[in-house]
């Protein structure tokens, strides 16, 4: 049976500070759904509601599979990674002081994931060859692509079903941008992955994008069907196309 990732009416912030307003959002099996929005607007607060590391004061976050809906909102961090949603993060967030190949070991302490380390460590290094010539490099003084490249494998080696991919574009190079933009599609594909990718570069986000959502002030200002949809919006001609 098809799952679903359904996010309605949450309110979330830090403290006082209220982030998310009644933010709706769904992400259907095999879809790769993008959530654009400048920096600041709360995708990334949005992306940690969903993994459990920022509780709503108010909606729902749940998941749909195999007929079962599971209340997210109730789970911790590692039992939302347990389910086959991986993340990764903004900034990459690795350890620097690892080698590439510890940081891939220890995206694999999914119980699910644990007898497939072999194959997925090999997967790893056939998706990006360049991290299998630095598997023995320390992890944190790797350029920014190779970074983020290894942020992306050490998710996938948790064998997801969902990846919530956080800002893939900071801190690279346009040219980096493009071609991390069009692995995580490659990888899409291969690994039969549904996708929800936060990110504020408009252009490269619709490349691979089936849909998506434009997030403003913390709030679900426009849900586009398709991604001329999106590029046909004011908002993003405002925001992003500079019309």
């Amino acid at each position: 049976m098809a799952s679903r990732l359904v996010v309605r009416n949450v309110d979330a912030g830090y403290g006082a500070v209220r982030v998310l307003h009644g933010v709706s959002i769904e992400v259907r099996e095999g879809e790769t759904v993008a959530l654009l929005g400048t920096n600041g607007n709360g995708k990334s607060t949005l992306i940690k509601c969903i993994m459990g590391m920022v509780a709503p004061e108010a909606g729902e976050v749940f998941l749909e599979t195999d007929g079962v809906r599971i209340d997210l909102t109730r789970k911790s961090t590692q039992d939302i990674v347990g389910l086959g949603i991986a993340l990764v993060p903004e900034g990459r967030r690795l350890f620097p002081k690892l080698t590439v190949e510890e940081n891939l070991l220890l995206g694999a302490y999914r119980k699910a994931a644990r007898a497939d380390i072999a194959r997925n460590v090999a997967f790893a290094y056939d998706a990006f060859p360049v991290l299998r010539g630095r598997r023995h490099q320390l992890a944190g003084s790797m350029s920014g692509g190779e970074q983020q490249m290894l942020a992306v494998a050490r998710a996938l080696m948790s064998s997801p079903r969902m990846l919530l991919v956080d800002e893939p574009s900071v801190g690279l190079a346009p040219i980096l941008v493009s071609r991390v933009i069009a692995k995580i599609k490659e990888l899409k594909e291969q690994y039969r992955l549904t996708v929800l990718m936060a990110e504020q570069n408009f252009n490269q986000a619709t490349k691979i994008a089936d849909r998506g959502y434009i997030i403003v002030h913390g709030k679900i200002e426009f849900e586009g069907g398709s991604t001329r949809e999106l590029r046909e919006n004011e908002l993003v001609k405002k925001y992003y196309l500079g019309v």
